[in-house]
């Protein structure tokens, strides 16, 4: 029969790309109607009844629901249920591909042989070959001469060779006389090499750590145990010469999208004699260690939500000494684990964990949410460094609020807030007990022709205190205190829209909000309040401020709109009447003057660039007319389309901090990047960190040097990545 043919075909695959052909003969007519059966289509297809044999030959292109199957010629032993593809064969599932010049297979067992077999596997972009691959089982298989890799290419820069590997899958592989080659040449060899082939996660040592430095030769070999779909652990194992031996467990569990958490702990007895002077700016304080210390830390975090307004959530940190982090910064947990956002459930430190700590906080937290109200119940405990004594440290043991949102006051023009809180302060040594604060507010929003909104508010707030403390008597034991605040706000927008074209923006809109309030809270005497209340003094001024927004209307290339803010200027200052009045005759009280008046507080300045997604420049000061600029940030980010990188940052506070950083990544060519950061400390001329490196990129794999300089070490580290087989 000679021209393309349509037939029907069932046809399922297996592991390995083995295929399973049953079939019937169809009219093209029958064909259209049908659509599950597969195709297939063949220069010349004919049947040999005695043999019970059909044979397709010339281009035969078989099309069914999990893929496509290429080759020359594939033949069909009805009687003993073997199909045979020769010459070319290709078969395609989904992204994965299995090629050879000869596949046979058993439809019944689903067992069989391809030969010259090259397999890929898109997920992990794993290419194996073998002269013979065979499938001796359900999930086993048997190859001679296996050579596997992540590189692309007929010559891969490397791939692990062996003389033969037996695998299993769902259990573990084991490879025979296996080396590693790079460029033709067997650089690493061993007469056995036993893997885990798991499609899931899978238990076994993950990439080490090793390092030399001040401590001494530093190795670390974590292990990883999956122990169910839902938990795993991480057990670390590590040596630092100069200290000793350090164990550490990451436990992690994953309930659903609704309950997860991770507990990390770690300890070692630390042999290393330090004696160490801080400065004032340094480290809160001395030490002179010549025993052995015991140096741990744990850390929980677990959340639950029960519905998007209803949570819990634990953040618990502890840490045996305020060095800890400081001597582990090279590595350690919390630092690789760092993250100013919340992304990554798992990866939650908000803390840059390589300096001294002044502080740590845990928290235990509940959260009840509803539409118009919220409250939230705290356990808060707070570890401080700075003090001698943690027993004088005050805990929240427990708080709750409850808050309600501005709403509408029945169906009167006037709006309402409502804050009620509830404090339990305790500590070992000082004053502790219950704090109540009820704190409602009245507002009346009001638009005057739509070019003005003014808010008169007043605000309550009656608080009151037991001590429970033996030092509490009489006057002291208990109180109460009324406050109240009366303010006025005024504000406005004005905008006008711009007509332009400058490449892609067609418009622009230029919006000014002026705004000022005036606000008042009387003097209320508060001597005899408790220490763990923060006292509030009496208030008279007037906030202005003065915001400038600048938005581009942006088409893309497909015609669609977009809004970018591109520029932002706010200002902002007080004014304080109570000080600029302070001593002057026919003020009642009459008062005397014993300092400078200084009613102006600092001029707040912001101000936002963001033109390009490439560019954006940050400014957040602070400028007293009595002592010039008492905070200047600045950060600047520029990058390209290639992933070039420049991140500037100068940091200054008036007799606190005067940092600069600079971080610089390169592209150099298409494989080599380069990077480049420096921090300095210029109020105490110190540097923080030097680094440069340079990393090679190849499709399959990279190498990279980095040297670090530090106040207290210098390393240099060498990273080599194997796509697929990790990193070290």
């Amino acid at each position: 029969m000679i021209g393309k043919l349509k037939y029907k075909f069932i046809v399922t695959c297996f592991a390995m790309g083995m295929l399973l052909i049953s079939y019937t003969r169809v009219s093209a007519e029958e064909t259209k109607e049908d659509k599950k059966p597969v195709d297939i289509e063949a220069d010349s297809m004919d049947y040999d009844n005695f043999l019970d044999k059909y044979h397709a030959q010339g281009k035969v292109v078989i099309h069914y629901s999990g893929g496509v199957l290429n080759a020359d010629d594939v033949e069909l032993d009805n009687k003993n249920n073997i199909a045979t593809a020769r010459g070319n064969v290709l078969l395609k599932m989904g992204e994965d591909t299995l090629q050879g010049d000869k596949i046979v297979f058993n439809i019944e067992n689903k067992t069989g042989v391809a030969y010259k077999g090259r397999a890929f596997y898109s997920r992990n972009h794993f290419y194996i070959k073998g002269d013979k691959i065979e499938k001796t089982g359900e999930q086993t298989y048997f190859i001679q001469q296996p050579r596997a890799t992540t590189c692309d290419g007929d010559y891969p820069d490397w791939e692990i060779a062996g003389s033969e590997m037996d695998v299993t899958i769902e259990g573990y592989g084991l490879m025979k006389n296996a080396r590693l080659v790079t460029e033709g040449l067997p650089v690493f060899y061993s007469p056995f090499v036993p893997f885990p082939v798991k499609t899931e996660r899978q238990s076994g040592f993950i990439s080490p750590y090793l390092s030399t430095g001040q401590d001494g030769l530093d190795i670390e070999t974590p292990f990883f145990w999956a122990i169910s779909p839902q938990m795993d652990a991480t057990l670390y194992q590590r040596y630092i010469e100069d200290r000793g031996f350090k164990e550490g467990v990451e436990f992690r569990y994953y309930l659903g999208s609704h309950s997860f958490g991770t507990f990390y702990g770690d300890y070692m007895e630390d042999t290393k004699p330090i004696i160490e002077t801080a400065g004032a700016n340094d480290a809160p304080t001395s030490r002179n260690w010549q025993e052995m210390h015991q140096r741990w830390s744990f850390y929980l975090n677990h959340e639950t939500d029960f519905d998007p307004e209803f949570y819990v959530r634990t953040d618990l940190y502890k840490v045996s000494d305020e060095w800890y982090f400081r001597d582990f910064s090279a590595h350690n947990y919390y630092l690789d684990r760092y993250t100013p956002t919340e992304g990554n459930p798992f990866n939650t430190i908000p803390f840059q964990a390589n300096q001294y700590l002044r502080s740590l906080d845990s928290t235990v937290r509940v959260y009840k949410g509803w539409s118009n109200y919220n409250l939230t119940g705290l356990i808060s405990s707070t570890d401080d460094f700075s003090t001698a004594n943690n027993d004088q440290t005050l805990q929240k043991y427990p708080e709750i609020v409850a808050a309600g949102i501005k709403q509408p006051l029945l169906k009167t023009p006037l709006y309402y807030e409502l804050t009620g809180t509830y404090d339990y302060f305790y500590r070992g040594e000082g004053q502790k007990g219950h704090f109540f604060d009820l704190s409602p507010s009245i507002s009346l929003p009001l638009n005057i022709s739509g070019y003005a909104k003014i808010t008169p508010q007043i605000a309550f707030s009656e608080t009151a205190w037991i001590r429970d403390d033996s030092q509490a008597q009489g006057d002291n034991k208990s109180g109460d205190r009324t406050l109240y605040t009366a303010s006025l706000d005024i504000s406005s927008r004005l905008s006008r829209i711009f007509d332009l074209q400058i490449q892609n923006w067609e418009k622009i809109q230029h919006e000014i909000k002026p705004g000022i309030t005036y606000f008042y809270t009387p003097n209320v005497g508060q001597n005899n309040i408790p220490d763990y209340m923060l006292a509030i003094a009496g208030q008279n001024g007037v906030l202005w401020s003065l915001t400038n927004t600048f938005t581009a209307k942006v088409r893309d290339d497909a015609g669609k709109y977009s809004y970018l803010e591109f520029l932002r200027l706010k200002l902002f200052q007080t004014y304080n009447i109570n000080d600029a009045t302070r001593g002057i005759e026919g003020i009642t009280p009459p008062v005397i003057a014993t300092t400078e008046r200084r009613p102006f507080d600092d001029l707040g300045m912001e101000f936002d660039f963001n033109p390009h997604k490439y560019f954006s420049f940050m400014v957040r000061n602070q400028y007293s007319i009595y002592d010039g600029w008492t905070q200047t940030n600045y950060d600047l980010n520029i990058k390209d389309w290639r992933g070039d990188m420049l991140s500037v940052g100068y940091h200054y506070t008036l007799d606190s901090i005067e940092q600069i950083t600079v971080n610089l990544k390169a592209q150099i060519t298409n494989n080599i990047t380069g990077n480049f950061v420096s921090s300095l400390d210029r109020l105490n001329s110190r540097t923080v960190e030097n680094t440069v490196g340079l990393i090679y990129h190849s499709q399959c794999w990279s190498l990279g040097l980095e040297y670090t300089q530090t106040e207290t070490d210098s390393r240099v580290v060498l990273k080599i990545s194997l796509a697929g087989l990790g990193a070290l």
